[in-house]
């Protein structure tokens, strides 16, 4: 590999080397980059295996469950409770954590996962994607619940997702800035092709899903009606919409050109759509390492003290300026 592009193992081990990460957290975010490759490989075979097929059941979100959604977390579990870094996993599709076998050794770091965000989307052949984010177990507890994972986002050590579309990219950090790494399929390694990205504090780009225009609040609603008015309204210049309808591919189109994602409370979703633990979390760290914010309309994401394994959050992230005129919008209401 040319200099500039080292390998995910090269890159971590020179984090490790400078004291960012220990040996501990190095091979745990190379088992998830594994398991991701795993994913990306059933999300591969589309049809030919029937990924997109709906098992006739509802998981703990009370969301139609497909195959691929249980495949997903049996492959990050196995992946990962035998290596000695984890305490306990969780996981979108566990109501409870998951304990490390006993006859495996705990380590002193907690995973949680959304094995594949966006599966709804499989059948139409969207990029859909696994988001991760690690915390510290507290110390001195052997069999930890659901208490030890209700951490604030700044607890995150590390956070990262995938996205699998015409290529498979890992987006990565571990607090010293938000890198991603592109998997050649050749060599089965994940290189780094996105160092250092920064996203622009200003952006000309919305994604929301308009349908729910209906039930916005009033500062959405004025926020969006002003995009929507281009050069005529107050901004003074032309918004395009973009929206996706999965997170891993509207947020990596954020993090490549700028712009803002938002899925905000309304009226039927009253406490927001997307989980905080494992989603918001990793998302929002992700995105201020790359220089831009995140907030539920008034709070940063990473200073919400969560309630609930499986809690719902309004989002908005993005570019700085744009994430802050709609929060600036929620304040004055």
């Amino acid at each position: 590999m040319a200099a500039n592009r080292p390998a995910l193992t090269r890159y971590l081990i020179e984090r490790q080397r400078a004291g960012r990460i220990n040996a501990d957290l190095r091979l745990l975010i190379e088992t998830c980059a594994r398991a991701c490759k795993a994913i990306g490989f059933q999300v591969d075979k589309g049809a030919l295996a029937g990924v997109g097929a709906s098992l006739g059941v509802q998981n703990v979100q009370a969301e139609d469950q497909k195959k691929l959604d249980v495949v997903s977390n049996e492959i990050l579990l196995e992946a990962n409770e035998w290596g000695g870094n984890l305490a306990a996993l969780a996981s979108e599709e566990m109501e409870v954590p998951a304990q490390i076998p006993s006859a495996f050794p705990r380590g002193e770091y907690l995973l949680l996962f959304d094995p594949l965000d966006g599966s709804s989307n499989i059948d139409v052949n969207i990029p859909v994607g696994t988001i991760f984010s690690v915390l510290r177990c507290p110390e001195r507890i052997t069999q930890p619940d659901e208490a030890c994972f209700l951490q604030t986002g700044r607890a995150q050590v590390a956070a990262g997702f995938a996205t699998y579309g015409p290529s498979t990219i890992l987006v990565l950090t571990v607090g010293d800035g938000a890198h991603g790494f592109t998997l050649d399929p050749y060599m089965s390694s994940f290189v780094l092709t996105h160092p250092d990205i920064r996203i622009p504090e200003d952006t000309s780009e919305f994604a929301i899903n308009v349908s729910n225009m209906r039930r916005w609040e009033p500062p959405v609603k004025r926020y969006i009606d002003e995009c929507l008015a281009g050069k005529d309204g107050p901004r003074g210049k032309d918004f395009n919409m973009r929206w996706v309808a999965s997170m891993v591919a509207d947020v990596f189109r954020v993090l490549s050109r700028g712009g803002i994602f938002m899925y905000p409370r309304d009226a039927k979703h009253k406490e927001g759509r997307l989980r905080l633990m494992y989603e918001a979390n990793p998302m929002a760290f992700i995105v201020e390492q790359a220089g831009g914010a995140a907030t539920d309309g008034s709070t940063p994401i990473l200073d919400i003290k969560p309630k609930g394994l499986h809690q719902r959050i309004a989002v908005v992230l993005g570019s700085k300026n744009e994430v802050e005129r709609v929060t600036s919008y929620h304040v004055e209401k």
